[in-house]
């Protein structure tokens, strides 16, 4: 009964081949697969750990396309705002030799022989430099300019007008006729042709005079002059690109002055004729030596901040490298290359050289927190699943067998999670390179799934069921551990000095030698970078290791207490496992990096804010070179938002004594000017110190003198040392008080000495207060005196210093404007500056801009993976915790007792990496700040000039204080939320769990 025919006798057996396929077992389907089990058991921690994969993910890789597109963009902005006439590529050749015969001569002026050289050149530009065909161009051009011999040019100073003839490919693609037509060659032209054609711009035609049909002569040699007649007066479709603006002699004709010998300075204008290319052999035939150019446009779409390396090295083979020798083997022997973008390159890399290293601060410190983050979620799934894992050990699972389970099972969540993370980044930033991206989100994801295999591989190495209490406050540490923290002191140490001794500034070559945008320099420099990181780090373990003293002080007398509230928290707080050294680890580490990254963004803006007003001295400054309107102080006064007017009297050029040099002098009021100097904080003073007497107030423009002493000192009109002067009906004038800069004290000493002002009047000052700063002016050289002591001419007000909250620049030129004229002559005489406008000004490149805003997202993130690890620890601990209040609520613990249990529990943690948190921020930004130099990111200015001041770090309480008091807060909400939420539910279930542990 029942018997197989194929089991071989034995019944119930199905041996394989028994149903006529050898070799095939059937697949026994009562046994569920091990991932979809485990994933379908726990889908709520499936979906936490792919959201924070992908969240991950998506950060690094979009870090280094974030941190590439503003390097692009940075260098792309530095080129353009470098005009084209430094970073165009200047090909230049002579004119062919003499020793050539004549027809060969012109053959090669000619634009097939011109454009076929264009050609070659462009052959030669080595990769990753790109040439811009639309912008570049070629041609020939006189180098000697040529006298027009019309009078009805016009000639403000007697010379004659002066032309420099062009014949430069592309004319029509970059103009259009606005009279007449372009100019064209009828026939062949050659040297010895007696009128050519031309057209002129229409800047041109305007300040010379010049009509369509006007015919321009110019010298040509062992001939007549050479006629030009003009054709098309044009307008440029491109006013500013490069076409036009490396020559801006082809667009805009100069005035210019050539040097004399003393006497009435003379000038001539000197204009452009555009010929058709065509006629450019006829150049031959003039005195004005031809010559042969290629005109090559770099193109700023083309250039990236990666290959700034290979840049350099393309430009300076072209000056004078392999690449010139190319260039002349394809033109002409002596030709020529000159630019100035090898300056604009290296320029940009020193600015980068000085942004990047505190960028990378940034990363290694958001990246460490993440870390953390991700080793703390494989970490608490692990003790979660402890008694499950310790289980399959003790019923045969392998090591190996049970680490490649919780690899697949942690891969099948983590891969699909980072890819996604990999494709929002690509889609947020769609700017830069894949490559390092993908390998970002390559490392994220790999470290996901290995966080979870390596920590039971180290767990559940020896089989066990049941293993030691790991109590915070029990456990000793390991010798491992011991070795692992004091490496990380020697590591954390060496950065700090490195960072001390050098800074993070390197020089300009070696950022233009540096590699692309993922790639933060050597060792070295890493080590340097995460100088912030090591010392949070080593805090965090110091304090775990001091954690225990505390909590055994407290215990006992906190037992002596009424109520067992106070003693059970506290007992429970010294059982808490050791795992939650690592969401202690990664909120001091995020704490320090945002201190120490809030730290640098507030010592950028008060860099700014510092430049601003070393710059104007006040919130706004009203300036002109003259005397302004007497009404306008009033004015200005009542505009909205203008707190206090202080009228100045500034004499820029005033000497002192016989001497030639000049100092600058500012009359002020003092009560009003020393209450500016105060709020501004640029060299407070007393105002009685400044005040004139007014016996001493007099000046020789028409002032009679007095022999009485001033406040600040007398003296007597000798005329011995102390430099003082003599009035003009003999009587010494009385010295009045001045505050002078510490360089112009050391110059003229305390004696009083005489000051000669631009209306020839004189003012005796005597020097009675030093301050290296003031508001009225800028710079190392001043002297401020009291404007009573000046005479009425001097003492007109010609600039405004107006402070308010909010001072509006369209109601403050409005009121200008209405006080000094409604013509734009008289608005342009009185210039208004706002310190909001200087403070923008030194945010001149998208390098700076766009470094603060990836600093601020890093530090932003940062702190959202500590509360993450906040977050994570405490829902770790929710079933145990409510598993306890349930039980407790069973011998009579109130609602109100319990919620205080939970928050007195969580609140020692929390306290401790509030403090701790604090005390390392400090004390990075204090051990760092000798070796950050903030000048670069905060005080960059066009044009490269330097910057007004410097910009140091330095502690900023917000950034210590906020992030601290944000983690307590979180902490007490969390666990006060918890208890309210576990009061609201039955206690059934806690109750039949049992034991969570």
């Amino acid at each position: 009964m029942g018997r197989d025919s194929g089991s071989g006798g034995r019944p119930g057996i199905r041996r394989p081949g028994s149903d006529g396929r050898p070799g095939f077992r059937r697949r026994d389907h009562s046994v569920a697969p091990w991932i979809r089990t485990r994933l379908r058991t726990a889908p709520g921690a499936a979906v936490a750990l792919a959201l924070l994969v992908m969240a991950t993910a998506c950060l690094a890789a979009a870090f280094p396309r974030a941190v590439e597109r503003y390097e692009d963009a940075g260098l792309r902005r530095a080129v353009l705002d470098a005009t084209a006439p430094r970073t165009s590529l200047q090909v230049s050749a002579p004119q062919p030799g003499n020793y050539i015969p004549q027809p060969e001569r012109e053959t090669a002026l000619r634009p097939e022989s011109m454009r076929k050289a264009y050609e070659r050149v462009l052959n030669t530009i080595e990769r990753p430099l790109a040439v811009d065909p639309g912008q570049s161009t070629y041609g020939v051009r006189n180098v000697n300019d040529l006298e027009a011999a019309e009078t009805w040019l016009p000639m403000p100073s007697g010379l004659p007008a002066q032309m420099s003839l062009a014949a430069q490919s592309g004319l029509a693609e970059h103009s259009r006729p606005s009279a007449g037509r372009l100019p064209r060659a009828g026939g062949t032209v050659t040297a010895a042709t007696r009128e050519v054609e031309a057209a002129v711009t229409t800047e041109t035609a305007e300040r010379l005079n010049i009509k369509v049909g006007s015919v321009i002569h110019v010298p040509a040699v062992g001939r007549d002059p050479l006629a030009v007649r003009i054709t098309g007066i044009v307008v440029p479709r491109d006013p500013e690109g490069a076409y036009w603006t490396t020559q801006p002699l082809l667009r805009t004709p100069s005035l210019i002055r050539p040097p004399t010998q003393g006497g009435e300075p003379e000038t001539y204008w000197l204009g452009a004729l555009l010929l058709s290319p065509d006629a450019a052999p006829v150049l031959l035939g003039t005195p004005g030596e031809p010559a042969r150019y290629w005109l090559l446009t770099p193109d700023p779409d083309a250039l990236t901040a990666h290959d700034l390396s290979r840049l350099g090295s393309a430009v300076a083979s072209l000056e004078s490298g392999p690449g010139l020798v190319k260039v002349r083997a394809s033109t002409d022997a002596d030709t020529g290359v000159s630019t100035d973008l090898d300056e604009v390159l290296a320029s940009y890399a020193e600015l980068r050289s000085g942004v990047r290293p505190l960028v990378s601060v940034a990363a290694f410190g958001t990246g460490a927190v993440a870390v953390v983050v991700l080793l703390m979620a494989g970490r608490l799934t692990a003790d979660r699943r402890r008694t499950e894992l310790a289980l399959l050990r003790a019923r045969g699972a392998s090591l190996r067998g049970l680490t490649r389970r919780l690899l697949t099972e942690t891969a099948v969540v983590a891969l699909p999670a980072g890819a996604l993370g990999l494709a929002g980044a690509l889609l947020v930033v769609p700017y830069g390179r894949a490559s390092y991206a993908v390998g970002a989100a390559l490392v994220v994801t790999l470290l996901a799934c290995a966080a979870l295999p390596v920590r039971a591989l180290a767990a559940h190495r020896v089989v066990g069921v049941h293993g030691a209490r790991e109590d915070l406050a029990s456990v000793r540490p390991s010798r491992r551990r011991t070795i692992a923290e004091l490496t990380l002191l020697v590591l954390a140490s060496a950065a700090v000095l490195a960072l001390r001794g050098r800074g993070t500034s390197g020089t300009s070559d070696e950022a233009l030698g540096s590699g692309g945008s993922g790639d933060l320099g050597g060792s070295g420099d890493q080590l340097v970078a995460m100088a912030p990181v090591l010392i949070g780090v080593i805090a965090a373990l110091v304090l775990v290791r001091l954690y225990p003293l505390p909590l055994r002080w407290l215990a006992r007398p906190a037992g002596r207490l009424r109520g067992a509230i106070g003693h059970l928290s506290l007992a429970r707080a010294g059982r808490t496992s050791v795992s939650t050294v690592l969401p202690l680890l990664a909120l001091l580490t995020a704490l320090t990096t945002a201190a120490f990254g809030g730290s640098v963004l507030a010592g950028v803006a008060d860099a700014r804010d510092r430049a601003a007003v070393l710059n104007l001295g006040a919130d706004a400054r009203v300036e002109a070179e003259g005397a302004l309107p007497a009404t306008l102080p009033e004015r200005v006064r009542s505009t909205p938002g203008v707190r206090e007017v202080t009228p100045l009297s500034i004499a820029y050029e005033a000497k002192p004594g016989a001497g030639v040099e000049s100092v600058p002098l500012a009359g002020v009021d003092p009560e009003g000017y020393a209450r500016l100097a105060d709020r501004t904080g640029l060299g407070a003073f007393p105002a009685g110190e400044l005040k004139a007497s007014p016996a001493g107030a007099t000046s020789k423009s028409g002032a009679e003198g007095s022999a009485k002493s001033g406040e600040g000192g007398s003296a007597k009109a000798d005329d011995g040392e102390g430099g003082s002067a003599k009035a003009g009906g003999g009587s010494a004038k009385a010295a009045i008080p001045a505050l002078a800069s510490s360089a112009v004290a050391d110059r003229y000493g305390t004696r009083p000495f005489s000051l000669r002002l631009a209306d020839g009047s004189d003012v005796t000052v005597r020097i009675t207060l030093v301050r290296d700063l003031t508001p009225a002016l800028p710079g190392t050289d001043f002297l401020i005196v009291d404007r009573a002591g000046l005479g009425t001419v001097a003492a007109r007000p010609t600039t405004l210093l107006v402070t308010g909250d909010e001072v509006s620049g369209a109601a403050l030129r409005k009121a200008v404007s209405a006080s000094t004229g409604a013509d734009a002559d008289a608005t342009a005489r009185a210039d208004v500056r706002l310190r909001s406008e200087e403070r923008a000004r030194y945010v001149d490149s998208p390098l700076q801009s766009g470094a603060e805003r990836v600093y601020a997202a890093a530090v932003a993130a940062g702190s959202g993976y500590a509360v993450l690890a906040l977050l994570l620890a405490l829902v770790r601990a929710a079933p145990e915790r409510a598993a306890l209040l349930a039980r407790l609520r069973t011998m009579g613990l109130t609602r109100s007792q319990g919620r205080r249990l939970l928050v007195l529990e969580a609140l020692p943690q929390a306290l401790l990496a509030a403090a701790g948190g604090v005390l390392t921020g400090w004390a990075a930004v204090r051990l760092l700040a000798p070796g950050i130099d903030l000048t670069s990111i905060a005080l960059a200015t066009p044009g490269g000039a330097p910057p007004t001041g410097t910009a140091a770090l330095h502690t900023d309480p917000a950034s210590l204080f906020l992030p601290a008091l944000t983690v307590l807060l979180l902490a007490t909400t969390i666990a006060a939320g918890q208890a309210w939420w576990t009061g609201r539910r039955g206690s059934v279930r806690e109750l039949r769990a049992g034991d969570s542990r």
